[in-house]
C-alpha cells in the first residue's frame, strides 16, 4: 500500500482534525479522506474542500457528538448519511456513511448504509475519484486510480454504462476531470465514448442548472473548445440546449484566436461562437437556467462581434456602446465582444478610457421641480 507524506498532507492534520479522529478511534470507528482530496492530494495540490469517510452510522455520529458536547450543523445532509461536525468552535467537518447505492434513477439514489469500504468506492463515478487515505497516510486504493491518475486517464469506476445510468451527470463530470487530469486533448478510451453516445438521452432528465455548473467548468478549463466539439459530435447538444446545427467553425475559430494571444474568455462569451441569433441564446437559457447577465452577454456578443470600426478610430465604435448602454453590465460586455473579437489593444484601450458623465443628474432636475 502506498503512503503520502507531503507538506499539504501535513497542512490537512489541523488540531481539530486530531481531535475529531481521536473520538472516532475511541468509539470504535474508522475515519478516511475520501475522494478528490486524494486526488489533490496525489497531484501535488492543496485540496480545496477534505471530506470524509466512516463506518459509522449517522446515527452512531450524533450520538457521539452528542456525548462529546460537538456543535452538529446543517442538518439537510443526513438522509444522505452526512453529518457536519463543528470541533473546537472552529473548523467544520463533513462526515459520510459508507454506503451504496440501492436504487438510481439517473438523477438520486437511494441508499443503504455498509462498513465496506471497496462498496463504498465501486459506487463512485471515476477511478480518481474513488481513493482513501487513511489519518496515517495510508492509501486506499481498490480501483487503480494512483496509477490512472500517474498516467493521467479518465476512467469510470467499473462498468461505464453502469456508472452513467446511476446518474447521467457523469457525462459531463467525465469530461470536467478530463479537462483538469488529461495531457492530451482527445486520447479517450473508445469504451467510454460509446457509452457517453448511447446514454446521452438520460440527460433530458437532469436540471438544466446542474449541467450549466459543469458546463461552465470544462469551458473555462483545458481542452475547452476540443471537450464541448467531442460532446456535440457524440450527441449531447439538443439535451443541453445547444440548436440542431451549432456554428462550430466560429466556435473553434474564437478557442483558436484566444489560445493564441492568451485571452481567457468568460464561459457564455466562448458560447456565443455556437450561436446564430439571439433565440438560440433564449433557448439555451431556457435549458441551462443561465443568469440573467450571462444569458445578456451572450445576446450582445451576437448582436455585436460584426459591427463596423468607426473610421475616425475604432475605440469610437464601442465608445458609442457604452455611452448608449442600458444597464450597469454594458462595461463588461463591451469588454467581451473585444476579447471574443481577440482586439487586445482595443480592449486595453476601452479599459483605460472614463467615460464623459452627464452633468445633470436626478438630484439636479428635483431641486429644479422637474
Amino acid at each position: 500500500m502506498s503512503k503520502i507524506d507531503s507538506p499539504h498532507f501535513q497542512d490537512v492534520l489541523t488540531p481539530e482534525l486530531n481531535v475529531l479522529s481521536e473520538m472516532f478511534n475511541r468509539y470504535g470507528f474508522e475515519i478516511r479522506i475520501a475522494g478528490g482530496a486524494v486526488r489533490d492530494l496525489l497531484m501535488g495540490k492543496p485540496p480545496a474542500d477534505v471530506d470524509f469517510a466512516t463506518t459509522a452510522t449517522p446515527e452512531q455520529m450524533k450520538d457521539m457528538f452528542t456525548k462529546e458536547n460537538v456543535r452538529m450543523i446543517n442538518a439537510l445532509g443526513e438522509k444522505h448519511g452526512t453529518i457536519t461536525a463543528r470541533i473546537n468552535d472552529a473548523v467544520n467537518f463533513e462526515v459520510t456513511t459508507l454506503r451504496i447505492d440501492k436504487v438510481t434513477d439517473g438523477r438520486r439514489a437511494e441508499v443503504e448504509f455498509t462498513k465496506d469500504w471497496q462498496i463504498d468506492s465501486n459506487r463512485r463515478d471515476l477511478t480518481i475519484n474513488s481513493m482513501f487515505l487513511g489519518l496515517d497516510g495510508t492509501l486506499y486504493d481498490y480501483f487503480n486510480g494512483e496509477e490512472d491518475l500517474k498516467n493521467r486517464k479518465v476512467k469510470f469506476v467499473g462498468d461505464p454504462v453502469t456508472r452513467i445510468q446511476e446518474d447521467y451527470l457523469r457525462i459531463l463530470r467525465y469530461f470536467r476531470f478530463y479537462g483538469r487530469i488529461a495531457t492530451e486533448p482527445d486520447n479517450h478510451c473508445e469504451a467510454t465514448l460509446e457509452a457517453i453516445r448511447n446514454n446521452v438521452e438520460g440527460l433530458k432528465v437532469i436540471s438544466g442548472e446542474r449541467i450549466w455548473m459543469e458546463w461552465k467548468k470544462i469551458l473555462v478549463g483545458n481542452y475547452a473548445a476540443e471537450l464541448t466539439l467531442r460532446m456535440i459530435q457524440l450527441g449531447l447538444g439538443p439535451y443541453i440546449g445547444l440548436p440542431e446545427n451549432p456554428n462550430l467553425q466560429e466556435f473553434e475559430r474564437v478557442w483558436k484566436a484566444s489560445q493564441a494571444k492568451n485571452i481567457k474568455l468568460n464561459p457564455t462569451t466562448l458560447l456565443a461562437g455556437l450561436l446564430a441569433n439571439e433565440e438560440e441564446v433564449l433557448d439555451l437559457h431556457g435549458r441551462l437556467k443561465m443568469s440573467g447577465a450571462e444569458r445578456d452577454n451572450a445576446i450582445f456578443i451576437i448582436e455585436h462581434r460584426q459591427d463596423e470600426p468607426h473610421p475616425d478610430d475604432p475605440l469610437r465604435t464601442y465608445q458609442y456602446l457604452q455611452v448608449d448602454g442600458r444597464t450597469k453590465d454594458t462595461s463588461t460586455f463591451i469588454q467581451e465582444v473585444l476579447a471574443y473579437k481577440g482586439e487586445l489593444d482595443l480592449l486595453e484601450r476601452f479599459k483605460k478610457w472614463d467615460p464623459p458623465r452627464f452633468p445633470v443628474t436626478g438630484h439636479h432636475l428635483t431641486e429644479a421641480g422637474v
